[in-house]
């Protein structure tokens, strides 16, 4: 049984409906037991729980520290490619959009290597629009080996491959995938995504258990919170995270948790999701799972990413560009996405230690599982 069949049998109306009715003393017994509780997590997402953020930040923060102590990794995008066969009206890249188009050459993502090195980075999550044609499977297994070459870890955010695919990358080096759902409301999904594979709702609700599949040792998952109610989104991601940990155990997890961000020609937030919203998922999914890992990119702002630093991030971007080519030659119009927090990679570092925590540039050696 695949998460799709798994989906199929949740009732999302029922759900929501349970979200927006939970009470304070439903609040106050999942603070008692919320690992792995996904009856608790869609309590601790309801609106009854914002008043008791401040206890939900404690036992995070708490949780945090004693799973991953005062680490915060650090990693860079390097955007490969901003051809994209689809059509999404909240991303830069969509199909329609007249803007200039380009895929990397191997020279040219040598020189972006070069600059992301001289900046300290080890780990880096390779990105693109979503082309198959023209940058697909060929095409990764070329520059991957490439890139390998130069940093520890390397994940690719791109379009939904199949099984041996994963298995190919992943045998030239591939350490992990991100691959968000966007929403899982179909009727928002269908609003959404109206031209190109990625119309197709249930294949790509199907794609993290290829990646599982194919052996890959990371898996990230992700919504664009504001397509519709973010609380249930975040939920519903839940859900198929805890399928994920139970089924393809050995594996880890990873989520992010974008917020809808001006781009060209892109749209307004359905459902907004406030800085204190953001928060309480943050907090949420802490308390949901000890291990998961929790990103958080350059679309928040400077003073929000140094305030949630402390309570279940682990991950953060630095100093990046959402534009292929974008760190040796910056040029707006080739953008994914706007940026909110502009700081260099020695900046976004000196606030990490000033904040008590330390900045890793490297925590994973794949010789070390070779030999």
């Amino acid at each position: 049984m695949s998460f799709v069949d798994i989906y199929k049998q949740l009732d999302l109306t029922a759900l929501q409906l349970a979200l927006h009715s939970a009470t304070t003393r439903d609040v106050e017994r999942a603070l008692q037991h919320p690992r792995g509780n996904l009856h608790a997590l869609m309590v601790l997402l309801s609106p009854a729980a914002t008043p008791y953020l401040e206890q939900m930040a404690q036992q995070a923060k708490a949780i945090t520290l004693q799973r991953f102590g005062h680490n915060i990794q650090l990693f860079a995008p390097m955007y490969l490619s901003n051809l994209c066969a689809n059509e999404c009206d909240y991303c830069g890249f969509t199909l329609s959009n007249k803007i200039k188009r380009k895929v990397l050459s191997t020279q040219e993502i040598a020189q972006e290597i070069n600059i992301l090195k001289d900046r300290g980075f080890d780990s880096l999550l390779l990105v693109t629009g979503e082309h198959e044609s023209k940058v697909g499977i060929d095409y990764f297994a070329q520059v991957l080996p490439q890139c390998k070459s130069q940093f520890s870890h390397v994940s690719i955010e791109v379009q939904p491959l199949q099984t041996e695919q994963y298995k190919q990358l992943v045998g030239l080096g591939l350490d992990g995938v991100l691959l968000y759902q966007e929403t899982y409301h179909p009727v928002t999904y269908a609003k959404h995504h109206t031209r190109g594979k990625k119309s197709d709702f249930l294949y790509r609700l199907d794609s993290p258990d290829r990646v599982a599949q194919g052996n890959v040792d990371k898996i990230g998952l992700g919504v664009l919170l504001g397509l519709d109610d973010w609380r249930v989104d975040a939920l519903l991601m839940g859900h198929h995270l805890a399928y994920l940990e139970n089924r393809y155990w050995r594996s880890k997890y990873s989520i992010s948790l974008p917020r809808l961000r001006p781009c060209t020609g892109g749209i307004e937030a359905k459902m907004p999701i406030s800085d204190t919203g953001l928060v309480q998922l943050v907090c949420a999914f802490r308390l949901f799972s000890e291990t998961l890992e929790i990103s958080l990119s350059t679309r928040e702002t400077k003073q929000f990413r140094n305030n949630l630093m402390p309570l279940g991030i682990t991950h953060m971007s630095a100093g990046s560009s959402t534009a292929p080519g974008g760190y040796g030659k910056p040029a707006d119009q080739l953008e994914q996405f706007d940026i909110s927090d502009e700081r260099s990679v020695r900046e976004v570092a000196e606030t990490i230690k000033n904040n008590g925590y330390t900045p890793v540039y490297k925590d994973w050696q794949g010789d070390w599982i070779a030999t």
